[in-house]
This record gives C-alpha cells, sequence and structure tokens, in this order.
C-alpha cells in the first residue's frame, strides 16, 4: 500500500480496503465485536499488526501519531467494509478508540509519543477501568480514590466489568481525585499500568461459566503524577468526549442488524411451529427491520436515534433468546446453545448502558419529559 498521509477519496478508499479484506480476511480471527475475548488475544494481537502494516490502523488519526490522517468518513467505510467481511475492524475498541482517542485529544505531547503508535501496532494492549460495584450506569458516582501525595497519586478502590483486564498492558482509569466536590466535578483521568504493585485482576465467572470479565482491585497503588490525563478533576469531561465522539459507525451497525435478522429467520427450518410461535417470530423479524429502517434513516451521525436503536435491539434479542429456547423445547433447559442463549441474554439488558437508563434517556432528551426525581443528597 501507498505510505501513509495520501490523499485518496472515500470511493477509491472502500475499494482499496474491500480488495485488501477479500485477501486478507482468512487471516483474521472471527469477528468477536468491540472487545477481543481472553482465548482471541494471540490471534487479535497479530490481526492488528497485520491492519498496521497494511495501512488499516488509525486511519484517521494524525499522520505524526503513526496515522494517515484521513477523515471520519474514511473510517465509518472501513467499519463498513470490515462488517461485510466479517472481521474484526480493531483489535480491541478500548485500545483503538477510547484509550487511543483520548490521548489524541487530550494527551501531552509526551503521552502521544510514549503511547500512540505501541498501540497502533498492538505492542500496547489497552483496559477500561470505569465501572464499579456500585457505579455501573452512573459512572459519576464512582468512589475508587487517588488521592495527591507529592509527586505520585495513591489508588484505593475497585473497578469491575473490565473486559481484557487479565491480558492489558495498560487501562484508562477514571477515579475520585476531589471527594468534597459535585460528584462529576471530582474525577479525573489516569492512564494506568495494568502490572503495578497493589493491582489484584480476578477473572468474573459469569451465569453462563464462562469469565469473559474481570474486577480490578487497587491497594495503595503508587501511580505517577504524569499519567493524568487532561486537567486535574476534569476526568469527567474527558472521558465523556472520548466516549461520544466516536458513536455514529451506523454503516456497521445496520450490516450486523442484518445478519442477525437472516438468522432469526432461518429459527424456523425444520420445524413445526405452532400459530402463537410463528407469529412471535413474525413481530421479531418486524421489529428488527423497522430497527433497521431506523439506523439507514439516522445516517452517519449518532443522535439520540441510538439509544433508541441500542434499548430495542437488546429488548429484541432477549426475546429471541427466550423464543429460541421455547423453539428447542425441554431440551432447551439442559446445555448447548439454546440454554447458553437463555442465560447470557439477561446481561444484554446491562452491557453498554442498561435498559433503565436508555429508557430514561429516550424521555427525557427525545421525549422531552420531566427528569426522574433524585433521592435527596444525590
Amino acid at each position: 500500500m501507498e505510505q501513509h498521509g495520501e490523499t485518496i477519496t472515500v470511493d477509491e478508499f472502500r475499494a482499496t480496503a474491500s480488495s485488501w479484506l477479500a485477501a486478507n480476511r482468512s487471516s483474521a480471527p472471527r469477528d468477536y465485536g468491540a472487545i477481543c475475548p481472553p482465548d482471541l488475544i494471540a490471534a487479535g494481537v497479530a490481526w492488528q499488526r497485520r491492519l498496521f502494516e497494511a495501512g488499516f490502523a488509525g486511519i484517521h488519526w494524525p499522520v505524526e501519531h503513526g496515522g494517515r490522517g484521513l477523515s471520519a468518513a474514511h473510517q465509518a467505510v472501513w467499519m463498513e467494509q470490515c462488517a461485510l467481511a466479517g472481521v474484526p475492524p480493531v483489535l480491541n475498541m478500548v485500545g483503538l478508540v477510547l484509550a487511543g482517542g483520548s490521548i489524541v485529544k487530550f494527551g501531552s505531547a509526551a503521552q502521544q509519543q510514549q503511547h500512540l503508535l505501541p498501540t497502533l501496532r498492538a505492542d500496547r494492549v489497552w483496559c477500561q477501568l470505569f465501572s464499579e460495584p456500585g457505579a455501573g450506569s452512573d459512572l459519576g458516582g464512582l468512589s475508587t480514590r487517588a488521592e495527591r501525595d507529592g509527586d505520585r497519586f495513591i489508588i484505593n478502590g475497585q473497578k469491575v466489568w473490565c473486559s481484557g483486564g487479565r491480558y492489558s498492558d495498560w487501562g484508562i482509569l477514571m477515579a475520585r481525585t476531589n471527594p468534597d466536590a459535585k460528584k462529576h466535578d471530582g474525577i479525573s483521568f489516569f492512564l494506568f499500568p495494568m502490572h503495578l504493585p497493589g493491582v489484584e485482576i480476578r477473572p468474573l465467572r459469569q451465569i453462563t461459566g464462562e469469565a469473559e470479565f474481570d474486577e480490578v482491585f487497587f491497594t495503595d497503588v503508587e501511580l505517577p503524577a504524569d499519567l493524568l490525563l487532561g486537567p486535574l478533576h476534569g476526568g469527567w469531561g474527558v472521558g465523556m468526549a472520548v466516549l461520544t465522539s466516536e458513536r455514529g459507525h451506523i454503516g456497521a451497525s445496520v450490516i450486523g442488524l442484518e445478519r442477525r435478522l437472516e438468522s432469526m429467520s432461518r429459527l424456523a427450518e425444520g420445524r413445526d411451529l405452532s400459530p402463537s410461535q410463528r407469529q412471535a417470530l413474525a413481530a421479531l423479524l418486524s421489529r428488527g427491520n423497522a430497527f433497521k429502517a431506523m439506523g439507514q434513516r439516522q445516517g452517519p451521525v449518532a443522535s439520540t436515534a441510538a439509544s433508541l436503536m441500542k434499548l430495542g435491539i437488546t429488548e429484541m434479542m432477549f426475546d429471541t433468546a427466550m423464543l429460541r429456547g421455547d423453539l428447542a423445547g425441554a431440551g432447551a433447559m439442559l446445555d448447548g446453545p439454546d440454554a447458553t442463549g437463555m442465560l447470557a441474554a439477561p446481561g444484554g439488558r446491562i452491557a453498554g448502558g442498561t435498559s433503565q437508563v436508555q429508557c430514561n434517556i429516550i424521555g427525557e432528551r427525545l421525549l422531552g419529559l420531566p427528569r426522574e426525581p433524585k433521592p435527596a443528597g444525590a
């Protein structure tokens, strides 16, 4: 491929990406989504390095940091083409989107030089240290402390639902640095080495028997002060800017939804469905096609429709898992993919923002309803 920084139209880029993926998709791991599971980390790292060498890593990052300096539209095309090819577009969304994006936007020159190129090459793998047992959907309620002590911060607390904690070199950490400030005003954002003394990582066993996530415990961890990213006590702004800036790859989302609908439509194959089961399947497919139309109408810029899509598809997939179990009969209560699907389905209502939170966003921001009452002192 031509060296980084070349001028290329979106259509030319689409053709180049499609051709490259057709020739290289056999080298990719299965499309595992945004987060690389622990058992595929070696394959994911190898794939990311292959993408970097071909010029498909950091497509819209600045050239001086190892990217190509192209537009967000070029990046969206890459996401779409990877969805069509059924391959991961990056090793891990946390590293290449959240950590990388935050360092590009808020990092000092030294932080950018230290982290960005190694992240693109997968020499540095990242995890996210945001959610806590008492602060998941309400991230502003986090209680992990970072207390200033000269040229370091002392970290104490716990994080949960950490994807990739056990295999990551670094994490992005949000911690409370001013306990006396209003909850969103006293948080700072840090780059965090995962192998510091006082860090304990425990796999978190799920109801399915798997352990995709980790708990991370911090006990008097000494973190150098120069690992603060952005302003002291300004971590909420850093975190929200990063979480919202990379939304809107709707083309890839629609492609993924189309594949789910194709899979759902095959549930009836080889089965003698009852009238109520046929009606339930038809209703699910109708809902899914309505969400597909909504996504196509939204266009490339994310809006409140993203919450409608998140809520609707989450509930649709929960109902689909329950229908699969119903169609499989008593055998689905024992073992196999139908049983696993039913056990895993409730987790979809929590991951990425609970269904209850999505309902609040839709009600307050889209419908203009009054804000949900807050308990005194919250």
